[in-house]
């Protein structure tokens, strides 16, 4: 399987901008820029994009994991937030941690970290990251 997004960047790297274009159509033309990157400019950035891939595996991935620990949650709902430092002349992703809120239904809580583990360390998108990767956890109150 492979899957396809095309950038295209017009000028120099504060002045410039580019647009962002998936293959399925989701976005297109999506605005991206120095401002967008580094500043709070509309549009959208790369650290944004991939934490999107990365909440969205994750959840992926850990509803899979629940599932073979015989449980179904109502409801996933992953926060990733991508870290952007600066390393020596240039800038280097460092960290991505997920807030995790679950509800699911008769839970058991050690079967659910277990869960949680298993997708933190098996999602795709985890396995790309060379950086630091966490997760806090929240179960909702078990019914």
């Amino acid at each position: 399987m492979q899957r396809k997004a095309t950038a295209i960047w017009q000028g120099g790297l504060k002045e410039g901008k580019g647009t962002i274009s998936t293959e399925s159509g989701t976005l297109k033309q999506t605005q991206y820029s120095f401002s967008t990157r580094f500043e709070n400019g509309v549009g959208t950035n790369p650290e944004e994009l991939l934490a999107a891939a990365h909440a969205g595996c994750f959840a992926m991935a850990l509803s899979n994991e629940l599932a073979t620990a015989g449980m179904t949650p109502n409801k996933l709902e992953a926060t990733a937030t991508i870290t952007l430092e600066k390393q020596g002349n240039g800038f280097a992703i460092t960290k991505s941690h997920i807030d995790l809120t679950a509800d699911i239904p008769g839970a058991n809580n050690d079967k659910f970290l277990a869960a949680v583990k298993r997708a933190e360390t098996g999602c795709p998108v985890s396995k790309l990251f060379k950086a630091e990767i966490t997760v806090t956890p929240k179960l909702l109150a078990m019914r």
